[in-house]
């Protein structure tokens, strides 16, 4: 029976071709949503997801050498929340490519955890025959030497003299996929520490995250970036203190400029503090910047927050006369009727065994001065 005398017969009157045909899409969209909202559970990272927290926990074992469970299962939760949310936008092909691209860097660094790394940052349209070229060569290699690895940008120009000076087997690559400029230098090519990202984020994390210091050789926006990067982790107690070295070749003003540039328009203006300063240093030579590093961590090794207290482990004790001096020179940076004193390792630290051999230097840190603490580590250092 034709759909117009039927509606006739009941005492409707079919609407237009195209009204009809919208009603019936919003119709069906609407049950969609309704179908989609009703069979979709709300889920938490409290264990109250019922079968789906035994269908991860089954996943866990099933998959098997899963060492810290309880964080896995946050992640396959977090995953499972994001595709609930999803309308359909970038935001799920981007967490996808970050943990991915974050767990190969995991992978690629951690058979070398117990070496000291070195980042260098710099121009990639640096010359092979310019100085600055041969100065990030030669330090490349009194690294090595010295027993550190080098993080670099894996491209040309600073980046490959560093990785020449320090050889392939004492190189990192961490390149970014770029339409122009960036393609993993020889030295590093097809080796298994070279690592390409999608994103400058995590790129930045590889950087930072696994490098005990940092040096920097004149360059562009991309080096400037990574320099204020990294002052601002540090200045903010996002990322442990490292030291920040930053290179011009003899006669150069580069870095002498950025730094009056840093003096007169952020520390005059109230932007910065005055021991912000400390967190960086100038050199004109590779041995220089050697010697800077190498100074940092004469005395200091590392350091963790346990509660309200600063554990700073030392790689040889202080003498108690110096004890005194520190709780003068740095009453500053303590919480009111706060201490500092010396201390074996705090049972907290028991899965560091490691190092449970190392001194400790216990401080009521207040947490609002980083460029202090650089006073503070240097001081150590000097003694």
């Amino acid at each position: 029976m034709p759909i117009q005398p039927l509606f006739g017969e009941i005492g409707f009157k079919l609407p237009d071709k195209t009204a009809f045909l919208e009603c019936a899409l919003l119709a069906v969209y609407k049950l969609s949503l309704f179908e989609r909202n009703r069979i979709a559970m709300e889920l938490y990272f409290r264990r109250d997801n019922g079968s789906v927290d035994e269908s991860i926990q089954g996943l866990i074992e099933l998959a098997g050498g899963i060492r810290r469970p309880g964080i896995v299962r946050e992640m396959m939760l977090a995953s499972l929340k994001a595709g609930q949310e999803d309308d359909g936008g970038v935001d799920l092909k981007l967490m996808s490519t970050s943990l991915k691209e974050m767990r190969f860097t995991a992978k690629a660094f951690s058979a070398y955890r117990d070496l000291k790394k070195v980042t260098v940052f710099g121009s990639a349209r640096t010359r092979p025959d310019e100085t600055a070229y041969k100065m990030a060569r030669v330090l490349g290699q009194r690294l090595s030497e010295s027993g550190y690895m080098v993080i670099t940008g894996g491209g040309s120009g600073i980046m490959q003299a560093v990785n020449e000076g320090a050889g392939p087997e004492h190189s990192f690559g961490v390149s970014i996929r770029l339409p122009f400029e960036q393609k993993p230098n020889p030295v590093i090519e097809g080796n298994l520490k070279s690592i390409s990202y999608k994103y400058f984020f995590n790129r930045k994390v590889a950087f930072l995250k696994e490098s005990d210091a940092i040096a920097l050789f004149p360059g562009g926006f991309g080096t400037l970036d990574e320099a204020m990067e990294t002052l601002t982790l540090v200045q903010t107690g996002k990322r442990n203190p490292v030291p920040l070295v930053l290179l011009d070749e003899p006669g150069s003003t580069y870095w002498i400029r950025w730094i009056e540039f840093v003096k007169e328009a952020l520390l005059e203006q109230g932007y910065i503090n005055k021991s912000d300063l400390t967190l960086f240093e100038r050199v004109d030579s590779a041995d220089d910047a050697l010697q800077r590093i190498n100074r940092f961590y004469s005395r200091y090794h590392s350091l963790r927050y346990i509660d309200d207290r600063l554990v700073i482990r030392l790689t040889s004790s202080i003498e108690q006369g110096k004890m005194e001096e520190l709780r003068i020179r740095f009453s500053d940076i303590l919480r009111p009727q706060g201490e500092i004193s010396l201390s074996g390792p705090l049972p907290e630290e028991i899965d560091e065994p490691e190092i449970s051999h190392l001194p400790r230097l216990i401080l009521d840190f207040k947490r609002d001065d980083f460029g202090r603490l650089r006073d503070l580590i240097d001081a150590i250092n000097s003694f």
